[in-house]
């Protein structure tokens, strides 16, 4: 485990993201995992269920970084390189695992994991994110949507507790990566996993459907969606196409 950090496991929690968000809250120490078996109330984004049957990972990871409130948008895209990383060390295609904007990862075109993020900022700076993630190992619980798969499947699965260390690890190792040399390493990690440059997608948000060419993200982590002869930057939204 690399220094600072610390793993706590719980047999059946709620939710580790709830409980780490009044930890921190609270005032606990960045570096704080929180490892669940089962989760009974489990949360994916915009309020989506997340189901927890055991033998899969579920963890929440506090950092308290020295960043501008900005700067979160960043966060969830650390955790998807990381948790990426993390799962393709179990595997011996490291390539496999793809990411989908915003909080997915994809093995053979089907789910495998996803994220939420989640923060507190005063003064214009992050007091603190919680990045809650889970990933299929053992089981691929269906869902109406989108096909599903676990690490199983394609490899042996490691146990929760393997991805667990893996995951921390990897966001250790960005996280200092990214005070030396910036963002645009991240960037570039993450682009490599994610959509073809040029892929045709329809991202879904509250304003409707917007279909474009692929053209990357920016510094912080925004969709760049061409249309019309203009790139367009997208901050949140559903991705379907090219970036399935």
């Amino acid at each position: 485990m690399p220094p600072g950090w610390r793993l706590r496991i719980e047999a059946e929690l709620p939710s580790t993201s709830d409980l780490l968000r009044r930890l921190a809250a609270a005032g606990e120490p960045e570096g704080l995992a929180v490892l669940a078996r089962r989760q009974t109330a489990g949360r994916g984004r915009d309020g989506r269920s997340w189901q927890s049957p055991e033998g899969n990972l579920y963890i929440s990871l506090l950092l308290r970084p020295d960043a501008p409130a900005a700067a979160a948008p960043r966060f969830a895209l650390l955790g998807g390189v990381a948790l990426a990383e993390a799962l393709s060390g179990f595997m011996a295609d490291r390539a496999a695992i793809r990411l989908k904007w915003p909080n997915d990862l994809l093995l053979g075109g089907a789910k495998l994991a996803g994220m939420l993020c989640e923060g507190a900022a005063h003064d214009g700076r992050i007091e603190w994110i919680v990045l809650g993630l889970g990933a299929n190992l053992a089981v691929a619980p269906q869902l109406p949507d989108r096909p599903t798969t676990c690490l199983g499947q394609h490899a042996p699965a490691p146990d929760p507790e393997a991805a667990a260390v893996a995951l921390i690890r990897a966001v250790d190792t960005w996280q200092r990566r990214i005070s030396a040399e910036g963002i645009r390493p991240l960037l570039d990690a993450w682009q490599q996993r994610g959509p073809q440059p040029g892929a045709r997608l329809t991202l879904r948000t509250g304003a409707g459907e917007t279909t474009g060419l692929y053209r990357g993200l920016d510094a912080d982590g925004a969709l760049l969606l061409e249309t019309d002869g203009r790139t367009r930057r997208f901050a949140t939204g559903e991705l379907s196409g090219g970036g399935d």
